[in-house]
């Protein structure tokens, strides 16, 4: 074993011995960034690093599963990333197509215990992708290990938006007086209704902003910005934005 290895493991044990008494986040939402810029960085076209990326999320999960995480919300295709080039697109939707439809061809995968949510703007995308989101959801509806949120064709203010749309239609058919409008109803209109906010959101590749992730569900988050691209994010990386997290003095704006 090198010696790099051999203080890697060393490390990663003296981050564990430092977080592993909690407490951990119940929510962590997830920017995936840095996927292009890892490709690049090794002279590889895109789609070299998308698929290091899906790799390390599957890492990730794993790790999650460690800790005993509940729910686990990841950014994976913005309402804006629809301008990127068509090839790309196109690579990424057909990227999406392929992993869900494990959990209809792949005994395993339903039996990993993970339960697959999409939330976005399902219109946007393909019949095809439609329909195996919807068979993934509904085959994996009854699993409790860890629930995967998957944002494509998401955006924070669009999400927004609908759900102001929702309750305006409420008020106009009479079913909700505006004096009963406040953020519980707002709430129960967003994509991710019945789900608790995030306590972490964590964004890889070095940038420091949310680009429009959860924009209402991210008010209390604590935020966590490695500066490492997503398909080179290791599991110490992970320790070390728990180990930031358990270190915070959460106040939830009092």
């Amino acid at each position: 074993m090198k010696i790099v290895e051999i203080l890697y493991r060393l490390y990663e044990r003296l981050l564990w011995s430092q977080i592993s008494h909690g407490p951990f986040p119940h929510h962590i939402g997830l920017i995936l960034d840095g996927n292009r810029r890892f490709a690049r960085s090794k002279g590889l076209s895109f789609d070299h690093g998308y698929e290091a990326g899906l790799t390390k999320l599957e890492d990730f999960l794993r790790w999650c599963e460690e800790i005993g995480l509940s729910i686990v919300t990841i950014y994976a295709f913005s309402l804006e990333n629809f301008d990127r080039d068509p090839d790309e697109v196109s690579f990424l939707m057909q990227l999406f197509l392929r992993k869900l439809s494990e959990f209809r061809t792949n005994s395993k995968a339903v039996d990993s215990g993970l339960r697959i949510q999409v939330i976005g703007k399902r219109h946007l995308l393909s019949a095809e992708l439609q329909k195996e989101i919807a068979v993934a959801e509904r085959i994996t509806s009854a699993n409790t290990q860890l629930t995967l949120n998957i944002a494509i064709g998401y955006g924070g203010r669009a999400e927004i938006v609908d759900a102001v749309k929702t309750i305006a239609r409420q008020v106009a058919e009479g079913a909700l007086p505006i004096e009963d409008i406040d953020e519980k109803v707002l709430e129960n209109c967003l994509y991710t209704r019945g789900m608790p906010d995030p306590d972490l959101i964590i964004r890889t590749s070095g940038e420091e902003r949310l680009s429009g992730f959860l924009l209402w569900q991210s008010a209390y988050a604590e935020l966590y910005f490695a500066q490492v691209n997503w398909p080179v994010f290791r599991k110490l990386d992970f320790w070390r934005a728990l180990r930031s997290f358990q270190q915070r003095d959460r106040r939830f704006g009092r």
